[in-house]
């Protein structure tokens, strides 16, 4: 049975000056997977027509392309060639793909300059970031110029999880990865809450309500997100976040401002969490490939299949899974 068409925003690409770029700094096995993927162009078309793919959406995706703390320029270099690659791809497919540009932080000037290459010259869809960049949260007051102007241009804003990172040393001058569990890849659950602990920041730091302009796409159908809303809207007079903060506040923000990808394992039971806070006007698919093997990537969009037409309408699951994307872009 032929899949039905659909968009993918949730997919990556690595160059090969980016790859050994990732292998000249140590990221041979990136947030403890067991080795970093390769990706061709010609391979990723080719699964894209495989599952009805019309387009796809590319990002960098962890550990980013600010590699090695202190090295600002080689951040800034990479960040550019990468941006530079695949805006070049999209002009050779611009009907088959998309990009969510990367920027080069914590380096806000150098990421203000790259904010104004990729929007300004290049014409990206939106930006990708991480859930923190060397232990600097998405919500950090250190971020605000670059959420400022990205309010002001109504950008979107696709966040992708990485290895959780904490502050350590004098002035909190260097960051250090944080792994409880060495024996399990950060994929496997960290990246879920990883995911949680940056939007959860958003919200309380105030940089959402601030930033009404700005589009978020949450990447894996909002990681550990949605079991917390009730309980961190409910500290929030005691964190310092105001009484505005508020578990309906959060629903109806995620009606305005958001949208959540279904890369990963949403299906069978992960879904339902997340529905008790969005209608599926504000779901879009996702593959995570080439992270995410072809083979896997294949089964999943068969059990996707399956467990969307227990749960949503035909009209909803085309919305699912390319109207709304269409209606993102």
């Amino acid at each position: 049975m032929a899949f039905e068409q659909r968009i993918d925003t949730h997919a990556h690409f690595l160059p090969p000056f980016y790859r050994q770029a990732c292998i000249d700094a140590n990221f041979t096995q990136p947030d403890g997977m067991p080795k970093l993927p390769e990706w061709h162009l010609e391979g990723h078309i080719a699964l894209m027509d495989k599952l009805n793919i019309a387009r796809s959406i590319l990002s960098i995706s962890s550990p980013g392309t600010y590699l090695i703390e202190g090295k600002k320029e080689d951040a800034r270099n990479l960040t550019r060639a990468c941006n530079d690659y695949a805006a070049g791809l999209v002009l050779k497919h611009p009907s088959r793909l998309a990009l969510w540009a990367s920027l080069p932080l914590p380096d806000i000037e150098g990421s203000l300059v790259e904010l104004s290459h990729v929007l300004d010259g290049l014409n990206a869809n939106g930006i990708t970031l991480e859930t923190n960049h060397h232990g600097f949260y998405l919500g950090d007051s250190i971020f605000d110029p670059i959420f400022d102007e990205l309010n002001r241009r109504h950008a979107k804003v696709f966040i992708h999880p990485t290895t959780a990172c904490v502050r350590q040393g004098q002035d909190q001058c260097i960051s250090v990865p944080a792994t409880p569990l060495t024996n399990f890849p950060n994929p496997v659950f960290e990246f879920l809450f990883d995911t949680a602990r940056a939007v959860i920041n958003l919200f309380v730091s105030g940089t959402i309500s601030r930033c009404p302009n700005i589009t978020f796409v949450i990447p894996h159908a909002g990681g550990a997100l949605p079991p917390l809303i009730e309980r961190f809207t409910s500290f929030g007079p005691i964190i310092g976040a105001g009484s505005h903060l508020t578990s309906l506040f959060v629903k109806e923000t995620f009606s305005k401002q958001f949208y959540f990808d279904l890369a990963g394992f949403p299906f069978p039971d992960q879904i339902h969490g997340l529905l008790k806070y969005v209608k599926p006007e504000r779901l879009l698919y996702g593959t995570d490939y080439p992270f995410t093997p072809e083979g896997v990537v294949m089964n999943l969009a068969s059990i996707m299949r399956t467990e969307m037409a227990l749960i949503w309408s035909e009209p909803e699951r085309e919305a699912i899974l390319y109207k709304n994307a269409t209606r993102l872009l």
